[in-house]
């Protein structure tokens, strides 16, 4: 039987993206995102449980993120998870786990300071000015797609 390794996530951006530019024209950018999940105890007190994810994001979906993503951006992500081993300088056994995304949806407006147009203003990521076009997703070829059947 074979085996499914699936991950969907919505979270913020911890923080802006990492870009590292390879050989080959080959990019890679690693991005931290927050997921938090608010629940009441038994005594009514509010929790919120917060979750930090490593993810790894390739060549086109890599220049995309740098181009728009920010601390704060808030991203539907679904991917894989994969995980690194090595031994570190003093011999131990090392090992991250990380989501190789497969393809990522900008939620909400433009961070401040994010490339390509005007700035939301109030920097409120949650809602959508009406000069921002609807989501839209990148798949790992780093195609943008949108929503609209035409």
């Amino acid at each position: 039987m074979a085996g499914v390794n699936k991950v969907i996530l919505v979270g913020n951006l911890g923080a802006d993206p990492e870009v590292k530019h390879l050989d080959g024209d080959k990019v890679v950018a690693n991005l931290r995102l927050a997921t938090t999940e608010a629940y009441k105890d038994k005594t009514g007190n509010r929790i919120e449980n917060t979750e930090w994810h490593d993810l790894e994001l390739w060549d086109g979906q890599a220049r995309i993120a740098e181009q728009y993503l920010r601390k704060g951006s808030q991203i539907f992500v679904e991917g894989k998870i994969k995980s690194d081993t090595w031994q570190d300088d003093q011999g131990n056994n090392r090992k991250r786990v990380k989501i190789r995304v497969l393809s990522f949806t900008m939620l909400g407006g433009r961070p401040d300071g994010a490339s390509g147009g005007a700035p939301q203003s109030g920097g409120n990521y949650g809602q959508q000015p009406s000069n921002v076009s609807a989501p839209s997703t990148v798949s790992e070829g780093g195609q943008e797609e949108d929503d609209l059947p035409f």
